[in-house]
Parts: C-alpha cells; structure tokens; sequence
C-alpha cells in the first residue's frame, strides 16, 4: 500500500523547503505546489518529489494540486506584502479550504501565530496575528479536519525571527530598546516545529482543532538577546529602555539594523507587543514529547549558529519571492512582449580556467561584495531600503553555492548553469526590470567572461533612470568585471586574495 501523499504548499519558502525532505525521511510521499515550480529545482530532494505549478488564489489550479493528496499542509502567507495582507491571506485561505473539500483530503494542517490564550482576534493584537487567527478560523471551518499550530517566536538558522534577534545583538553592545522587549515569548526551535508538522500526518480523524506550540523556556525579548550574547560569546548588552517607541519606528530601526526589510520586520515587531506564550500542551497526546525534551532556547541558539558557521542553511527568511519583485521573464524569452531594453555589454580574456572564473562568478555578492566601488553599492542599498526595498543585507545563504530562487543581496537567482550562466534578477525597487547575467565558456584555448546588464524601462521615469546612472557604468560594471577576471586569476594561481 502506498504510503499517504502530502501536498506542501509555500515549499519555495523557509519552513516548506525543510519540511519537504523531513517528509520524504518519515517515509511519506510528497508533492510541491509553487507558482515558479523552477525555483525547486536545485534543492537536492527536487528528484524525489511530484510538483504542480499552481497560484494560490487560482481555484482551479489549486483543486488539480489536491488531487490524490491524503494530508496538505497550508504554509502560505502574505506577511511583508503591503497593507492588504490581510485580505490577501483571507482570499487564499477560502480558496484551499473550498478546493480541499472538493478534493476530499483527509487533513489540512496549517502553521499560525501564537496569539491570546482564547484564540480571540482582539483589537490589541497585531494585523498580524489577527490574520493568522482568522485564516485558522477559514481553514478550521471547512469540513476537512484540520490541525492549526500557533507558533510564536521560531528559532532556526536563516529564519526572521532569529537573524532579527542576532544582528541586533551582534551590533548594537549598547541598545534603547521599545517597550516590546519587556514581552513575555515562548520561543520554540525550528527541528521542534518540523516534528511537530510531520506528526500531525498521523493524527486521528477527529482532530480537528488547534493547538499551542512552544519550546520549553518562557523569555522577554530583552533576555533572549542577553542569552544569544552568552552563547555567541559576546560581552553582556546593555539595554536602555525607551517607552515611547512605537512598533512602527520601531520597525525602521529593526530595518536599519538588521538584513530584515522594513514590510517584514514591522509586523514581526507588532507580534512582540502582546504576550505570546502557549496556555496549553495538548499536541503532546498525539506527538509525544522527544525522550530528552524539546529543544531549550540555549540550545536552539547553539543549533542556529553551528549551521551558520559550517555554511549549511538549507533554507533562509529569504527564499520566499519578495513581494512586488518583477517576475517578468529574460527579454529574450519567446514569450517576451516587446519594448525598449537597454543593455551593457562587456566581455574580456581571462588569463585562467573556465573552473576558476566559475568560482568566481558563483561566490559574488555577500561578504564578498561585488568588485566594483563598493561606496557606490552601499549607497544604492541604502536607499532602496529607505523607500522600502530589501536593500543589500540579505546576503548569501551560502558562501560558496547557488541554487535557482537564491536570494543574492537584492538581486534573487533566477537560472543557474553549473561552470557556464549565472542570470540574476533585480529586487530592489527601480522604475523597470533589471537583469544582471554572468556567462564564461571556453574558447579554443582561452577562457572569455561575458557580463551582461539589461534594464527594460517602465514610463518616462524608467528612460531617465538608466541615461541618468549610466555614466557610472564604466566604474561599476566595468570596475566589476577587471576585478572579477583579476580574481580568477589569482585563483588560478592558488591565490584567493583579490
């Protein structure tokens, strides 16, 4: 007999793609539904799983996704995507709720926000748990059984909640600090939050209702930043409370500080107003607590920064599509519709193999930056993250590799041909579309290194936007791909210094 069939939805993001291959080790069957199925590609279980391309609010689409699916777990939520994200989340939460009972699954399991210990969306608690609340409301109120965890806090490598809490630990010795870091929380590790979901395949039935998810330690957010400094090694933080920061500057500041954008952190910080602390520990019925415990916060901080330092983030906050980042294809797609597209051009030799330009090509960005002016790179992250772009913190998820759906500073990884293409496209926020592709191959006896930037202008604002930066072309492409070709060639050399 087969095994039962899980649908995963949001697998393109941080807890769908860990929890794809913790499903594939339980023994379980899975399937994937993504609207950009192409960005599952590199994931190394891709292989092993079935994929339906479907949106989210596409009735039909979503209805062929479920087909044959025994347990569907909804990860799906528009966190970060604007003011509306309220009425995003309802409008998707109908959608699968009524395509589920068409299909006839026999459980929905959804991950939410750990909210007040009635379950009440109250007038106190953020847009954001109140979204969370209801879309467990929409979900609960289908005729599919349905198993909503309220989580609060998760702390894993390369999730929100825990690169909010280390950068401004890391960076900030001395803090003034809002009222929220007097905010009771129950934080709970990321491997805690798996087991849980891969165990709610096995719940009976009857279950059909929510429950409260937390790791064993109940902390105020000031602490859990004096306990990241313990374990990281760093010296005690001071804390100088400020009462009158409001969740809104303090999200800029969160903004400023940490990788987070502004539309993310806000309603992260809106979260840690009300106190947000399991009343109940039902699920352990059912999921039976680990021999030695969940996993306490210390722990989860020590799991975090191990992954961080041996460069093993499977997934990061990240790996979700930004919200209104183009999705437009290349311009030289077939389906292409026409328009003006600018385009910089450079090609040089390179005194060095393929496989060292290669190396080169794939570990740009990051903290290796992008060889050219990095003043000029630095100013342009700034001021995309001051009109709410993600600017240049997001950084690499890993230091050496890239994989299709990577985010890459503001630029996400759009194809990637192993010793051959990096194609980038632009996130941050411009008047038009914007691509950057990094190509080398072998010619006879030479290695050549072609960039490409193209920008296809949106409006009249679009035109005037590349005539006005094109000027600091030759300094910054230019600059960037001198300093690429010398850095394969010091690779070649068995130099990696640039």
């Amino acid at each position: 007999m087969d095994s039962p069939l899980c649908l995963v939805t949001g697998s393109t993001g941080y807890l769908g793609g860990r929890l794809v291959p913790e499903l594939l080790a339980a023994g379980y069957r899975v399937r994937c539904m993504a609207r950009t199925p192409d960005k599952l590609r590199d994931h190394p279980w891709a292989d092993r799983v079935e994929i339906a391309r479907a949106d989210a609010l596409d009735p039909d689409a979503v209805r062929a996704a479920l087909d044959g699916v025994t347990v569907a777990y909804y990860l799906i939520h528009a966190l970060g995507t604007g003011a509306d994200f309220g009425d995003t989340d309802r409008r998707t939460a109908q959608t699968f709720a009524a395509a589920a009972e068409d299909a006839g699954i026999a459980r929905i399991v959804y991950l939410g926000g750990l909210g007040p210990a009635d379950g009440s969306t109250a007038r106190d608690s953020s847009p954001h748990l109140r979204s969370r609340a209801e879309v467990g409301e929409i979900l609960l109120s289908s005729a599919v059984p349905t198993a909503v965890l309220r989580a609060a806090v998760i702390i894993g490598s390369g999730s929100a909640s825990f690169e909010m809490l280390r950068y401004l630990t890391e960076r900030l010795p001395v803090m003034v600090t809002p009222r929220w870091v007097t905010s009771r929380i129950q934080p709970i590790a990321v491997r805690d939050v798996l087991r849980y979901l891969v165990g709610c395949v096995e719940l009976p039935a009857d279950v059909d209702r929510a429950f409260d998810i937390g790791g064993p330690d109940v902390l105020t957010y000031e602490s859990m930043m004096q306990r990241y400094a313990a374990v990281s090694g760093l010296r005690r933080r001071r804390v100088l409370p400020v009462p009158m920061l409001s969740p809104w500057l303090s999200s800029h500041w969160v903004g400023l500080i940490t990788p987070v954008p502004g539309n993310l952190a806000r309603p992260l910080v809106e979260s840690l107003r009300s106190e947000v602390v399991c009343h109940e520990h039902d699920i352990a019925r059912y999921v039976p607590d680990p021999p030695g415990g969940l996993t306490g916060f210390d722990r989860a901080l020590e799991l975090a920064l191990t992954r961080i330092r041996d460069a093993d983030v499977a997934t990061r906050w990240s790996s979700a599509g930004t919200a209104g980042a183009p999705s437009d294809p290349l311009p030289t797609d077939p389906d292409w519709s026409g328009g003006s597209l600018y385009e910089d051009v450079r090609e040089a030799r390179v005194r060095a193999t393929p496989e060292a330009m290669w190396s080169v090509i794939e570990g740009v960005g990051g903290d290796n930056g992008w060889y050219s002016w990095p003043l000029a790179w630095s100013i342009r992250g700034r001021l995309d993250r001051l009109v709410g772009g993600v600017g240049l913190r997001r950084g690499r998820r890993d230091p050496h590799r890239l994989r299709v759906g990577d985010s890459l500073d503001f630029w996400r990884v759009e194809e990637i041909v192993p010793g051959e293409l990096l194609r980038l496209r632009a996130e941050m926020r411009l008047p038009g579309l914007a691509w950057l592709e990094l190509t080398v191959r072998r010619d006879g006896d030479t290695t050549r290194f072609r960039q490409r930037a193209l920008f296809h202008p949106r409006g009249l604002f679009g035109h005037a936007y590349w005539w006005s930066v094109l000027p600091f072309h030759g300094v910054v492409f230019g600059g960037m791909q001198r300093n690429m070709t010398k850095a394969a060639e010091h690779v070649e050399r068995g130099d990696p210094a640039r």
